[in-house]
């Protein structure tokens, strides 16, 4: 498995990245456990959370339990040590975390603590910001997106806040590095900007969408990634599994995402059917399985840190742990970017 630096920081992540958002909900504890042993066991360093899982669906019952079943898989293993974790504070508009209060000093603390308690671990490598306070255009808000009731006083201010109260997380030993997800090109570079003027934590990562379904990626934010060193942790790298084939021609396999949210969060179209269509027929015409065409496209991105896929349950794991032996042609690439002009913006 190849490793990837995460940011400027000295730590080595694997180029995939094994998600957690379904323990709890989707996959019990003993599958949850299980499928960290073969991951670790298929080359994987790198465990990503939030303090919000698991979801599929979200629930005030459920809240939190999918960093308690990584803590107890810590405790009962003994192998933190062996894992780069990650995981996030929710911030604003979530109500089950202390009542949808936005990120600020007050809150990090508070949120940094409760993920610790339950991940039974006394340090979070990467600590990320779950969604900006201002807002985000990321989950299919882009079609809409309006940032003219910003406040840039706020936000500068908010930053500052931020950054200050990470650098004192650090300082305890509580987290070793920072990152931001839903972001855009303009906030990580403020970001970057305070956090280099104050000698605060420097963003590292950036978890965005990315897929050969959702390319917003691809522009301003790729640029930003390689000129900052700000690599990009991708979610929903299968397209929330619209690349795998599986919800073809009306299929919907039971306790399938789709079988719970049955409108994806807002990815379920005509369009997103069309596209799929497209890109499975390039892996049959090339005699590639789509799921490894689809993860191996996004880890031959030029801005990519690590890919973050989801597993229900151990033979998809064992399958999507395959991948790294598959490298995409220049005539697959080509023929994947002809898709993309055909099909732009499926969801």
């Amino acid at each position: 498995m190849k490793m990837n630096p995460l940011g400027r920081t000295d730590i080595q992540v694997s180029e995939l990245c094994l998600g957690t958002m379904t323990f709890g909900t989707q996959t019990e504890e003993t599958e949850a456990h299980a499928q960290i042993d073969m991951a670790l066991a298929g080359g994987i360093n790198f465990v990503d959370a939030a303090e919000m899982y698991p979801v599929n669906p979200i629930s005030a019952e459920t809240v939190g339990l999918t960093e308690t079943i990584i803590g107890n898989w810590f405790a009962k293993t003994g192998r933190r040590s062996d894992v780069v974790l990650a995981t996030k504070h929710s911030g604003s508009g979530f109500k089950h975390a202390r009542d949808g209060a936005p990120i600020s000093s007050q809150t990090i603390p508070e949120a940094v603590e409760g993920s610790l308690r339950r991940l039974q671990t006394d340090h979070i490598d990467l600590y990320q910001f779950h969604w900006p306070n201002r807002g985000s255009y990321m989950f299919r808000q882009n079609w809409r997106y309006d940032p003219s009731k910003q406040s840039h006083a706020e936000t500068m201010a908010h930053m500052e806040d931020a950054l200050e109260a990470l650098q004192r997380q650090v300082d305890k030993g509580n987290i070793r590095a920072f990152g931001l997800s839903n972001e855009s090109a303009w906030g990580t570079s403020q970001w970057l900007r305070i956090a280099e003027e104050k000698g605060w934590p420097r963003v590292a990562s950036v978890q965005n969408e990315y897929s050969m379904l959702c390319r917003l990626y691809d522009t301003d934010m790729a640029e930003m990634s390689v000129n900052e060193d700000v690599g990009l942790l991708a979610f929903s790298p299968l397209g929330a599994g619209f690349l795998t084939g599986k919800y073809q021609h009306g299929s919907v396999p039971q306790g399938s995402r789709m079988d719970l949210v049955p409108e994806m969060g807002g990815r379920k179209s005509a369009r997103v059917f069309d596209a799929v269509d497209a890109y499975l027929a390039i892996a049959q015409r090339h005699g590639v399985d789509p799921v490894h065409m689809a993860l191996a496209f996004t880890l031959q991105r030029p801005f990519m840190c690590s890919s973050i896929f989801g597993a229900t349950h151990l033979d998809q794991l064992e399958h999507i742990l395959k991948t790294p032996e598959v490298t995409l042609s220049e005539e697959i690439l080509a023929e994947i970017d002809d898709a993309h002009r055909a099909h732009p913006m499926p969801y």
